[in-house]
């Protein structure tokens, strides 16, 4: 167990996980990069550059292939916007809620992304999608694989901030077993390498107050999506 000295809470640190500091990030490992703390120095800069974006893209409940409602509410900025709807999961550079492209990536967006990235062993990331997740309570993240993308090279790069979450982080299929990642407001996780295609999610968030975000979880998810 580990003591947050952000929350005072004791977390569990999954065996295997890189927390910086720790061990050596590696690009062959099977297991994510855990840098915590990372984005607390421009927590500022991201909550307002967040503003605009979600004002010009709200933030709305996709279905799935499947016809299942999302219970986290997303939207994008960037080039490309991850979308899903009953014909399947795509990038699309349209919005297709009010039929504009997407919101430009905010440059506080893309410097942090870059910067974790490179911390992880990623040199040179350059993310033209960003996933914006807004999580309420007992809204979750099913298990999944971010494999929509046309550069499976590149890392994933995902920016905790707001309430603690647990994230779920398996492996290659969907029986392997899970780590449990409890990430709190300004830790990043970076995955690629061996591990790009794991399985991950996110458990039922629980009901709590973040001074910042309120009773909510907001998470940025870059990626390299063309």
């Amino acid at each position: 167990m580990t003591r947050d000295r952000r929350t005072g809470e004791e977390s569990p640190t999954a065996f295997g996980v890189e927390e910086a500091g720790r061990r050596r990030p590696s690009r062959s490992a099977r297991a994510p990069t855990v840098l915590r703390a990372f984005a607390l120095d421009v927590e500022d800069d991201l909550l307002a550059a967040l503003e605009p974006v979600l004002a010009q893209s709200p933030l709305r409940h996709m279905v799935t292939p499947g016809g299942f409602r999302m219970s986290v509410a997303m939207t994008n900025c960037g080039a490309v916007g991850w979308v899903a709807n009953r014909s399947g999961y795509s990038y699309s550079p349209i919005d297709p809620t009010c039929g504009r492209a997407w919101p430009a990536m905010p440059v506080a967006f893309a410097g942090l992304a870059t910067r974790a990235a490179a911390r992880a062993g990623y040199r040179g990331f350059a993310p033209d999608a960003c996933l914006i997740n807004r999580y309420d309570p007992g809204s979750k993240l099913s298990l999944h694989q971010d494999k929509d993308e046309r550069d499976l090279a590149a890392p994933i790069v995902s920016v905790s901030l707001g309430l603690p979450a647990i994230f779920l982080f398996g492996g290659l299929t969907r029986r392997d077993p899970q780590q449990r990642l409890c990430l709190v407001h300004g830790d990043v996780v970076v995955w690629g390498g061996l591990a790009r295609l794991a399985y991950h999610g996110v458990a039922p968030l629980k009901i709590g107050h973040h001074p910042r975000l309120g009773g909510h979880r907001v998470n940025l998810t870059f990626r390299k999506a063309l």
